[in-house]
Parts: structure tokens; C-alpha cells; sequence
């Protein structure tokens, strides 16, 4: 091919390049072809700003059942640019879950990277700064680490949250052991994310407050469950997951943490479904706790209550223990605490009632409000503080 005939070819492929290349279009705002959208927005006073890009929608609700004054939840408003918004609050500082309705399909904040798993559901998550044991500090944090094990008791892989004290990878010592458990509603993951039970941890120990410890957080569901199945499914959750918990979840953290393993190393407490598998499991393992927390719950049936009944008869099953008063002897610590307006403060005061009665010393205090984690939360930061003191370290 001479030079001229060169030529002409480099001239055909670049027209011809020309007719099938387009410019690429220009950049839009934020990036995903809209506009720039910022949600959540906490500002200083604890006001919280909810935004939603949802040009084809015809109605947007803001659900989150554990903030005050949303209710059954905060209708979005349609503003410029198709983004819909509303602002709620001031607010008290902590964490909430949330979501978004649009025309009636739950929705997680797409703008919010941060999230909390609940029974059923994922939640977007939003916290609310301003308390001083629940905020991100500059202290020593712990690690809470995902852990998936084998339930030879139930037969399938489950999974437990567990966290482990500031400098526990580079050390030798070994630590008390706090199981936690979550509620009806809830999973392994809510303890440590809407809970800030970590954080809370980092806080009291950097504080002096509270001894460092290795805090187990496992699923306290064995199956799927709903209310709507009545009370049996309750009853199985809490009677389930006490084989699961003495047969797999113990062993298992004895055998992978360097935790200590004397009674007074040991402490179980759970909230509302877990308050009533904690009161299963340690009294029927009572020389293995020495220190007991309930959270807004406490005998399910002992009142008529949720669990249905029959579950009355829980007292009659443990009277032996009850009674045993070597065994009651290495208790440290009974301690409930249920809010004034919780559906369940009437079990709560029954059960305590009912434990007095056998001669248990039960640390028992009511709060205001209600079954939400404004209480929990709260909870966690009184009972932690009240473990393993005087202990040292082994």
C-alpha cells in the first residue's frame, strides 16, 4: 500500500469512528442521575431530617416505632426536585431504626450506608449524638466480631454476635463471660447495632465503671416466628434455644475465648423474650450464674400474659431450686428493671413479687416509658456496672 492510498484509509476510519462515537453525557447531580440527596440530617438539637428521592411515588411514610412522637408514622412531603422529606424531634440521644413506606413497600434509606437487622427485616439506622456512654468516644474500643457455629442441639449453623474488651487479641488474661440476649422482634445483630452495646461497653470500661468483660450476644430464635402463631411459638423460642444455649453456645465460647468459667464469672441477661429465656436458663443452670438482669419482662403467663396458659406453672417446675438455699447462696445479683407504660410491667412486678417470695434479694426498678430500646439501652448502662466487681483479674 503506497503512502497515498495510506491515506485515504486512515481518512475512511476516522469518519468512520466519527459516525458511531457519542460524547458521553454530562455528569448529573449526585451522581445516579438526580439530585444530591442527604438523609439522614441530625442537627445540633437532636431534630432529625428524613429525605427520599422518589420522583414516581404517591405517598411516603416514615416508619420508626422507637422514636417519640412518630406513632404509627410521619407522612414525607413532596418538595422540589421530586425529593420528599420530614423532619422529626428533638429527639433523646441514641440509636433508632427506621424505614420508608412508598405506596405501602417498606424501603431502607438508600442514602444511609448503616443498617440494623431485626427478626423479619433490615432497618436503616441513625444515631443520635449526646449521650456520654453511648457515643463514639476517643477511648479503647473492643471488637464485636459476626461468629457462625454449629448447633449439634438443633441441627443447623447458627450464628452470635460476640464482643471482646479492648486489647483482648494482644493479651493473655482471661475474662468473665456476659450472655445478652434480644427480644421477640429482634436478632443476635440488634445488641450491637440499634443497642450500641459495644460502644457502651468501650465507655464504661474506659470510665472505670464497669470490669472489662466478653459479652455474647446469640440469635434467640430457633425458627421463624410471629405473635400471630399464638403462644406456643413463644414457648418454643424460649425452651428451644435453652438447649441450644447450654448444649452448644456455652461450650463454644469456653472453648474459642479465653473466658473464665466459675460461677462467679458468669452473668445472662435478655429483654423481654430474652428476659423470659434468661429466667429459664439460669434457674434451671443456677449454679452456673451468679448474676441475673431482666429487661421489661419476666414470667410469660404468670399474669395472663403473652406466653398463654400453662406457663403460670413455672414457679411449681422450679420450686427445688427456688428453695435450694446453697445454691442461692453464690447469687450475686437479681436485677429487673421494666418502664411504667410497658405492656409487660405486670408480669414484671409478679415475677418479682414471686421470686421475693422464695427469699431472692431482686434489685427492681421502674423507669418511664415503655417496651422500646430508649429503656434498654438505659438498661444495659445500670447492670453492666454491677458485674464481676471485685473479681481481679485471673
Amino acid at each position: 500500500m503506497n503512502r497515498h492510498t495510506r491515506t485515504l484509509w486512515t481518512m475512511a476510519v476516522a469518519a468512520l469512528a466519527l459516525t458511531t462515537w457519542t460524547a458521553p453525557a454530562p455528569a448529573q447531580p449526585g451522581g445516579f442521575g438526580g439530585p444530591q440527596v442527604v438523609s439522614p440530617e441530625v442537627a445540633s438539637d437532636g431534630r432529625i431530617t428524613f429525605r427520599l428521592l422518589a420522583p414516581k411515588a404517591e405517598a411516603v411514610r416514615l416508619n420508626a416505632g422507637d422514636i417519640p412522637g412518630t406513632g404509627r408514622g410521619v407522612d414525607l412531603v413532596k418538595g422540589d426536585q421530586d425529593v420528599w422529606e420530614a423532619t422529626v424531634g428533638p429527639v433523646p440521644a441514641g440509636a433508632y431504626r427506621y424505614r420508608f413506606d412508598v405506596d405501602g413497600v417498606p424501603v431502607v434509606d438508600p442514602r444511609n450506608p448503616m443498617t440494623s437487622e431485626s427478626n423479619s427485616h433490615v432497618w436503616s439506622l441513625v444515631v443520635v449524638v449526646g449521650h456520654n456512654l453511648m457515643d463514639t468516644r476517643d477511648v479503647p474500643h473492643g471488637a464485636v466480631a459476626e461468629v457462625t457455629y454449629y448447633s449439634k442441639s438443633l441441627k443447623m449453623f447458627r450464628r452470635m454476635h460476640v464482643y471482646t474488651p479492648p486489647g483482648y487479641e494482644s493479651g493473655t488474661r482471661r475474662y468473665p463471660v456476659f450472655y445478652l440476649l434480644h427480644g421477640a422482634m429482634d436478632c443476635d445483630d440488634s445488641w450491637s447495632t440499634v443497642g450500641r452495646a459495644g460502644f457502651i461497653l468501650d465507655n464504661l470500661i474506659a470510665a472505670g465503671k464497669a470490669q472489662p468483660m466478653i459479652v455474647v450476644m446469640p440469635a434467640g430464635h430457633t425458627r421463624s416466628f410471629s405473635f400471630g402463631r399464638g403462644g406456643d411459638g413463644l414457648r418454643r423460642a424460649v425452651d428451644e434455644f435453652g438447649q441450644d444455649f447450654v448444649g452448644d453456645i456455652m461450650p463454644y465460647v469456653e472453648g474459642h475465648y479465653r473466658v473464665r468459667t466459675g460461677r462467679g464469672d458468669r452473668a445472662i441477661a435478655g429483654l423481654s423474650m430474652g428476659g423470659a429465656q434468661t429466667l429459664n436458663i439460669a434457674f434451671s443452670n443456677l449454679e452456673k450464674f451468679a448474676y441475673i438482669g431482666v429487661f421489661s419482662s419476666g414470667i410469660f403467663g404468670i399474669v395472663g400474659g403473652p406466653g398463654g396458659e400453662g406457663d403460670a406453672s413455672w414457679e411449681t417446675q422450679h420450686a427445688a431450686v427456688l428453695d435450694n438455699a446453697e445454691l442461692k447462696k453464690g447469687l450475686r445479683l437479681v436485677w429487673f428493671g421494666t418502664g411504667k407504660d410497658d405492656f409487660l410491667v405486670g408480669t414484671s412486678r409478679a415475677t418479682v413479687e414471686m421470686l421475693k417470695k422464695h427469699g431472692l434479694d431482686v434489685v427492681y426498678q421502674e423507669t418511664d416509658g415503655g417496651h422500646t430500646w430508649l429503656n434498654w439501652r438505659d438498661y444495659l448502662i445500670e447492670f453492666a456496672p454491677r458485674l464481676f466487681a471485685g473479681e481481679g483479674s485471673k
